[in-house]
């Protein structure tokens, strides 16, 4: 039995208000001591190994409670259009990546942002002169919208005579003819025959990733991805490459197969568990399909899109829920989460009894009244920081001054709402301290909006660090193993070059990861 103590003078363990100068000692992964170092030199024994610590600080390591890690390195294999600033910009990358990748293989990936071009729309006219009869779908960089070309369509079988989904649009233009702009699940008819990476690709694209997770100090992800995903993370679990933990959620689509199957929520082991099924309520800000009590600024009659009605969003969690499966739903207008907190309403008691959490994942734009029926209801607040302040200021263009609460993390947690914190990525970077910073500052990295948007809802360190720590763990049920560094929990933490507790809040996105320890072991080191 291998015992390891660490030492350092700064161990902020978010248990306690201040830190300690000591040590914490590890045993089979775990913590079994923390506290003043001669006492834990006495307590760990005469054989156990010390490993002094780099860095400024220690703090618990971060868990992303919302991030597509399958999405991240898949759309690396296409081209990457997320910096274009217009139109024509943007298709001369794809000229320019079309001629460096050759095949007759899909092309996907793109992370494109039509926001900034004022040159132009995408038109499928325009891939098929670039990649002819190659299949072509471009996700935008939050992934609710896709442009495809004629190939791909065709293989779909959309035509001009194809009628919209449920929850999706076929952009036309004033002919009636398909442009190839898929909103929402629109895009799904198309992506459903997308073939991409091959099981034991996406197995090595994910082990390769961990280490770049693991320089940032993301030691526990909540995937959002499909459940491919999570076969892959198992495929590295059984080879012996899994270097991360994982809490898996999964698709309405699969919902089904996995009651079947007898998923339950919050089995697994230490490494792997399964986590609650990511619904869907609404569309995005980017593609002007988050749904509204009012109009896009503008923008008369587009209120945004509902992905999934009122019957099926009730029918699909009061499924779930009494299945014993956790229910995540995807809500960013402030329509889409009354809509959501309505249905959380009707099955709240049922979820409270069996022990599982009901988690609004983004909750960017809140009506008041519904800030305090978060709260009432117990429901977590998945939220990301960097959404706010990327966001800026088309949200503010978007959505003008209507009565709305935007980002409220300071009135979420003065309701005692859990925040869990994580990324969106690759919507945006996985650096934790990237949100961090977005959530103390309100500010984006080049310190715009002078003073903070919203400034009054602004959290402190301590809070936005617990928040993408022990919150995300309360999210994923797993508070009681992670979140904090305390006796019994996993040794997970990292040290940093600087303590963000005395740091200049602007500086705090620069915060570098020296160190991350997984299972009381050193799995990264700068």
């Amino acid at each position: 039995m291998t015992t390891t103590l660490f030492r350092h003078p700064h161990i902020h363990t978010l248990a306690a208000e201040a830190p300690i100068d000591g040590a914490i000692v590890a045993r089979d992964g775990r913590i079994v001591f923390v506290g003043e170092a001669d006492a834990a030199r006495e307590f760990a024994g005469p054989n156990a190994e010390l490993v002094e610590l780099p860095g400024a600080a220690v703090l618990p390591a971060f868990h992303d409670a919302h991030i597509h890690s399958g999405a991240r390195v898949l759309e690396r294999l296409g081209p990457d259009l997320r910096d274009t600033e217009s139109y024509a910009e943007t298709l001369e990358l794809l000229r320019e990546w079309a001629d460096e990748h050759p095949g007759d293989a899909w092309v996907i990936g793109g992370a494109w942002n039509a926001n900034p071009w004022t040159d132009g729309a995408p038109d499928r006219r325009d891939l098929d002169t670039i990649f002819g009869a190659r299949p072509v779908l471009l996700s935008t960089i939050d992934g609710h919208a896709a442009w495809a070309n004629t190939a791909a369509l065709e293989l779909a079988g959309v035509t001009e005579a194809t009628d919209d989904p449920d929850g999706g649009r076929i952009v036309r233009d004033g002919t009636g003819r398909a442009t190839g702009l898929l909103l929402e699940g629109a895009a799904d008819l198309v992506g459903e025959h997308v073939t991409g990476a091959t099981p034991e690709q996406l197995a090595d694209l994910l082990d390769e990733q961990q280490d770049e997770l693991l320089a940032l100090g993301l030691v526990h992800l909540t995937d959002i991805d499909d459940l491919e995903v999570g076969d892959a993370y198992l495929q590295l679990q059984r080879e012996g490459r899994l270097r991360i933990r994982v809490h898996k959620m999964l698709r309405d689509e699969e919902l089904e197969g996995a009651i079947a199957d007898g998923w339950r929520s919050y089995d697994g082991d230490e490494w792997l568990t399964r986590g609650a099924v990511k619904l869907f309520s609404d569309g995005a800000l980017g593609p002007h399909t988050a749904h509204l009590h009012e109009d896009f600024e503008g923008e008369p009659g587009n209120a945004g899109i509902a992905v999934t009605d009122d019957t099926e969003l009730r029918a699909l969690t009061r499924r779930a829920v009494d299945a014993g499966i956790a229910v995540a739903v995807h809500a960013i207008g402030d329509r889409a989460n009354t809509r959501v907190l309505d249905v959380f309403e009707e099955v709240a008691d049922a979820a409270r009894a069996a022990g599982l959490r009901l988690r609004l994942e983004h909750a960017q734009h809140l009506k008041p009244r519904d800030v305090d029926r978060i709260a009432a209801l117990g429901v977590v607040a998945s939220m990301q920081p960097t959404h706010c302040t990327t966001d800026y200021p088309l949200s503010v263009q978007l959505l003008g001054g209507r009565a709305t609460q935007h980002y409220p993390w300071r009135s979420l947690l003065d309701r005692g709402v859990t925040l869990a914190f994580g990324s969106d990525a690759p919507v945006e970077p996985a650096n934790p301290f990237f949100a961090i910073h977005a959530a103390v500052t309100r500010q984006r990295r080049d310190g715009e909006p002078a003073g903070g948007r919203e400034p009054e809802e602004r959290i402190s360190v301590r809070e936005a660090l617990r928040a993408h720590s022990l919150g995300s763990a309360s999210a994923a049920g797993l508070e009681h193993e992670t979140g904090t560094l305390e006796v019994g929990k996993f040794c997970d933490f990292i040290a940093v070059d600087a303590d963000p507790f005395d740091s200049d809040p602007s500086t705090l996105w620069t915060t570098q990861v020296e160190a991350t320890i997984v299972a009381g072991e050193v799995a990264f080191r700068r």
